[in-house]
């Protein structure tokens, strides 16, 4: 039950202060095209959470970054360069209501 254990690092006092929520949508959701995105998704530091969902976009990532450049960066050198996806929506967080990482047992 146990999957690991991790030190829990304050984001702004790391220099990662700016959430980003990001919806992509692909081109096509075949299975090809879902691993392609997935396989390079994986290799980005920046990309804290990746969800495939159900409804408007295929995939919601949570990312982190040190500022709006920063994001403009990995938006054009690497998600946009990502083979099949046709749109990215992306919202910015301003405050951190909840978080927690204790399931509700």
């Amino acid at each position: 039950m146990i999957k690991g254990y991790a030190a829990l690092l304050d984001a702004a006092e790391v220099g990662l202060p700016i959430s980003v929520f990001v919806q992509v949508t692909l081109e096509r959701q075949i299975e090809r095209a879902l691993e392609a995105f997935e396989t390079a998704i994986q290799g980005r530091p920046e990309v804290m959470e990746c969800y495939l969902m159900t409804g408007d976009a295929d995939y919601l990532l949570r990312v982190v970054v040190s500022d709006l450049a920063a994001y403009e960066r990995f938006l054009k050198e690497h998600l946009t360069r990502v083979s099949g996806v046709s749109s990215i929506k992306s919202s910015f967080a301003l405050n951190q209501v909840k978080y927690s990482t204790a399931l509700p047992l």
